[in-house]
């Protein structure tokens, strides 16, 4: 995966193909996700009966009446696997990192083409606690929603961090695809 390098230095570029194929390899991304019903009022939320403060996440989901809440996360072995890295060889501690961070995201983008695709349907773009205003204490709330910590494992510190630590989760609004009339 070189496409988007910015670099020729054969040592660089193979110390990140070896930290991307141990990632691919012994990485286990889990995901999670519902879709609620929502109303949006200015700049409140309200899912199944948690209401979240934001006028961001309003706007972003402003004309859906339904949304995608979900979570993901690459597993705890992730988190093992980076520190152990760090402490032996900290080049391939800093590679995974990018691996890791890059792979995540990969996880959520193939989790919202897997929804477009089974539910025929236009999304928003992701949201996530601690986006603009949208406060990271919020996050407990998705949490109670999913029920991440017993389903995929995500837990949440009283500091409102996600571990392990290579998880997101997020609000995507499901906007309503118009068939035309015949």
């Amino acid at each position: 995966m070189r496409t988007n390098s910015k670099t020729e230095d054969e040592a660089i570029l193979s110390l990140v193909d070896e930290a991307i194929q141990k990632a691919e390899k012994e990485f286990k991304p889990k995901t999670l996700y519902r879709i609620f019903d929502c109303n949006i009022n200015e700049d409140v939320i309200e899912i199944q009966g948690y209401t979240f403060n934001s006028k961001r996440l309003a706007e972003n989901l402003s004309g859906c009446k339904r949304v995608v809440v979900f979570g993901a996360t690459l597993g705890t072995e992730c988190d093992r696997m980076i520190n152990l890295s760090v402490l032996e060889n900290l080049s391939m501690g800093i590679a995974l990192q990018a691996a890791a961070a890059q792979m995540i995201e990969e996880v959520c983008d193939n989790l919202e083409e897997e929804i477009k695709r089974e539910y025929g349907v236009s999304l928003t773009q992701r949201f996530s606690p601690g986006y603009f205003d949208l406060d990271i204490t919020e996050q407990k709330k998705v949490f109670e929603l999913l029920e991440l910590t017993k389903r995929i494992g995500i837990t949440l510190t009283d500091t409102f961090e996600m571990l392990p630590a290579k998880s997101v989760t997020a609000f995507i609004g499901i906007e309503e695809i118009l068939t035309p009339s015949p």
